[in-house]
């Protein structure tokens, strides 16, 4: 077998810590000697050892003169875990093969250094793109402390969210609806504005086998979310926070004793600064957002400059309506040159649906392209 061929099998064991190691990177390793993979290991959750330790610990052959074969840097650093470079070097391997380098600046290229400094051979970029790919999250977060935000919806092929009634269910297939479950699994927290949990009173739940929940987010700028809504009455069990900028405590105290966490933020605009939350949710180790709110919301956040990421969804139907809402409401741009700019963009076929995913150009270089 190739490294290619071996990074990918580290790389699918990278992936059964999805939803599990945040804010940690998802990592596989595998250690070959012979020929033949003689031990396996992945980060399985956050706070427990990290791949490369695991796939040592699971060996059960000598591990002299073996290679190792990483998605990730390995770390160099003590955190909730000793450093993986440690063991490494104490077990004998003689080469490790590295997908990714890591950008913490804990590591950034001290982990390598230090193996390269103890006669270990470090191949570095195999498979790259792939390894980069899965912890766009983790990258994001830790150079800006900030989450990685996905805004998703779904709509018809005429560009509604809901019919002129405001009945949105179903729009997309069974399928893609389990999809949007698995990034529920994925992302640390789920958001959507009250005008959401006003209409459609939703529970914002993952619904999959052996994944967790996890933080709801609703953006409330005067605390008008309907304190025996499904969201609120299960705050105790799921966790929940509110943003606002209502300073009632009383108001708030309502809340709180029903298991809600309240956060304060200054009013933008009318609305609660969507900056200063993001830098909160940081704050609490939140980082990525998945963004299911409306029409409403999602300008806020566009014109904020917080969504790194949008999926559109887009099923075989037509509801028409000059009064049926669209995915993205608010005043709008006043002409084309104004537009949100979006590349990289992926198109995934679901049974019937469509899935089109693109990234958002970061603001600061929107204008060059408004030119």
């Amino acid at each position: 077998m190739t490294d290619k061929q071996y990074m990918k099998i580290a790389l699918e064991l990278a992936a059964k810590g999805c939803g599990f190691v945040n804010p940690n990177p998802m990592v596989g390793a595998i250690i070959v000697k012979d020929n033949e993979i003689i031990g396996e290991g992945y980060h399985q959750a956050y706070g427990m050892f990290h791949a490369e330790r695991n796939a040592i610990m699971n060996c059960k052959k000598s591990l002299k003169g073996a290679t190792m074969y990483v998605t990730l840097e390995p770390c160099c650093h003590y955190g909730k875990t000793p450093p993986c470079t440690e063991v490494i070097i104490e077990s004998g391997i003689s080469k490790v093969v590295i997908g990714s380098s890591d950008p913490n600046p804990l590591v950034a290229g001290k982990g390598i250094e230090i193996l390269q400094n103890n006669n270990i051979e470090v191949v570095e970029g195999v498979l790259k793109e792939e390894c980069d790919g899965i912890n766009e999250v983790f990258f994001n977060y830790i150079k800006t402390k900030v989450p990685y935000v996905v805004m998703k919806y779904a709509m018809t092929m005429d560009g509604k969210i809901a019919t002129y009634t405001g009945k949105s269910k179903w729009i997309t297939g069974e399928a893609s609806r389990k999809k949007v479950h698995e990034d529920r699994h994925k992302y640390s927290g789920i958001m959507v504005g009250v005008g959401t949990v006003l209409l459609d009173d939703p529970m914002l739940n993952c619904r999959l086998k052996n994944a967790k929940n996890s933080t709801r987010i609703i953006c409330d700028t005067n605390l008008r979310t309907p304190i025996d809504c499904k969201i609120v009455n299960t705050a105790k069990e799921i966790p929940t926070i509110i943003a606002t900028s209502n300073t009632d405590k009383e108001r708030q105290r309502l809340y709180i004793d029903k298991g809600c966490k309240i956060i304060v933020i200054p009013k933008k605009d009318n609305h609660i600064d969507l900056n200063e939350l993001m830098l909160i949710l940081g704050q609490e180790k939140i980082d990525s957002v998945l963004l299911e709110g409306g029409g409403t919301l999602n300008w806020s956040a566009l014109q904020s400059g917080i969504v790194n990421k949008i999926q559109t969804y887009i099923g075989p139907k037509i509801f028409g309506g000059k009064n049926a809402k669209s995915p993205v409401l608010g005043l709008g741009v006043d002409c084309p040159q104004e537009s949100f700019y979006l590349n990289n963009t992926k198109i995934t076929k679901i049974d019937e649906d469509i899935l089109i995913e693109s990234e958002v150009i970061p603001k600061c270089l929107q204008v060059s392209l408004r030119k």
